[in-house]
């Protein structure tokens, strides 16, 4: 019975922190123009 729980206390935290950074929404801000460099490995 403790581990059901324990199991609904972990359930519920892990909802409650989903709702709240839903309800803060995605972060303001500009990725780069500039594409990532990358370098692949010459065949033999």
């Amino acid at each position: 019975m403790r581990a059901l729980a324990a199991a609904a206390i972990g359930l519920a935290a892990a909802l409650a922190i989903v709702l709240t950074m839903t309800a803060i929404g995605a972060p303001s801000g500009e990725t780069s123009p500039e594409p990532l460099l990358t370098t692949v490995p010459k065949h033999p």
